[in-house]
């Protein structure tokens, strides 16, 4: 038996983000206990030519909304790129929560075979069925962008560890 398009999306985003969701809880827990200015977390890189932690919160968010939006033929909601604190970047994983609770199984099922084009970078695009563009971009897009910012919060002292990172996978 096959598994469905909504039982391989919705699930895996909603967990993943709410893991992300638990980490800046520690990462707040870390700031308050050491003193230290927030902001030094949130615009940390692991390298100069990587984008923040900031940045990492919101493309994990983008990943799981804007892919859940292209497969069920809904309007992605838009977010202003605007988040800089831990519970600024908390609320928008909330919302991304959200939308994700918004969308029913029946719009996602089926749409295996749907063509997705979505952009790649600034100036391209890319078309890919939706199964595919599921498995192979959109789900490694999100873990890549949530494992770079478990990377960042941990380089930097918060103390998370692997069950932190799986916290809600219980299957």
């Amino acid at each position: 038996m096959s598994i469905s398009m909504s039982s391989a999306s919705l699930p895996i985003f909603t967990t993943t983000l709410g893991n992300l969701s638990h980490m800046l809880d520690k990462a707040q827990v870390f700031v308050d206990v050491k003193k230290c200015d927030p902001l030094a977390l949130t615009q940390y890189r692991l390298a100069p030519d990587m984008l923040p932690l900031s940045r990492q919160v919101q493309i994990a968010c983008d990943a799981a909304k804007n892919a859940i939006a292209r497969l069920s033929g809904m309007e992605a909601p838009k977010f202003d790129d605007v988040e800089v604190t831990l519970a600024e970047l908390k609320a928008r994983i909330q919302k991304t929560l959200d939308f994700l609770a918004s969308v029913s199984a029946d719009k996602l099922d089926g749409t295996e075979q749907k063509e997705i084009t979505f952009p790649v970078g600034r100036d391209a695009n890319r078309t890919m069925r939706g199964e595919a563009y599921l498995k192979h971009w959109a789900l490694p897009n999100m873990f890549f962008h949530v494992t770079t910012a478990y990377a960042i919060l941990r380089h930097n002292g918060v103390e998370l560890g692997k069950s932190d990172y799986l916290l809600g996978a219980n299957a």
